[in-house]
C-alpha cells in the first residue's frame, strides 16, 4: 500500500479559511481604498450630497441603508473623483490640443489602462485606489505612446495614390 503524504499545516490554513465577505466593506465605519490610503465611510443624513472631509467620506444615507445603497453611493463618488483626477492629469500631461479621448473600464480583470485602435484610452476606474504617483505614471506612459488616429491621415491630400 502506497504511503500517503500528510497535508502541510500552512496549506490546511489556506484551504480551510473562509473567504472574506465582499459586502462587509459596505457599512458605516468601513474603510475604502483611495489614492493609496483609506477613507472611512460615514453615513450622514445631515448631508444632501457625498462629501469628503479629510479621510472621512460622508454619504447622505440613513443608518438603515442597505449594503447595496452604500456601495452605489460610495462607488459613484469614487468614480466622480477618478474622472476629475484622470481628466486633470491627462490635460496636464498631454500636448495642448492633443488630450486623448478616454472612457472608464469596469472590467474585473486586466490592467489599469488599455489603448484601443480608435485612439481611445480605456482606464479602469479602480485606478483611484492607487497612490497619485502611480496614477500619474500610468497616464504619462499612455500619453507618451498615444497617437491620435484622426491626425494620422491627411484629410486634405487629394493626390492620386
Amino acid at each position: 500500500m502506497p504511503l500517503m503524504k500528510t497535508r502541510s499545516p500552512q496549506l490546511s490554513l489556506r484551504l480551510d479559511a473562509e473567504l472574506p465577505d465582499p459586502a462587509a466593506c459596505w457599512a458605516d465605519g468601513a474603510r475604502l481604498p483611495f489614492l493609496g490610503g483609506h477613507l472611512l465611510l460615514k453615513l450622514d443624513t445631515d448631508r444632501t450630497i457625498a462629501v469628503r472631509e479629510n479621510q472621512i467620506l460622508h454619504l447622505p444615507l440613513p443608518p438603515a441603508a442597505t449594503k447595496r445603497q452604500i456601495q452605489d453611493g460610495a462607488e459613484a463618488w469614487l468614480r466622480q473623483e477618478a474622472a476629475l483626477i484622470i481628466g486633470a492629469s491627462l490635460t496636464r500631461l498631454a500636448a495642448p490640443g492633443a488630450v486623448p479621448r478616454w472612457k472608464f473600464s469596469f472590467a474585473a480583470r486586466g490592467g489599469w489602462l488599455q489603448m484601443h485602435g480608435d485612439g481611445t484610452l480605456r482606464i479602469n476606474w479602480r485606478v483611484i485606489e492607487q497612490p497619485l504617483a502611480v496614477i500619474e505614471k500610468v497616464l504619462a506612459g499612455a500619453v507618451a505612446t498615444w497617437s491620435d488616429p484622426r491626425q494620422s491621415a491627411d484629410l486634405w491630400d487629394f493626390s492620386p495614390a
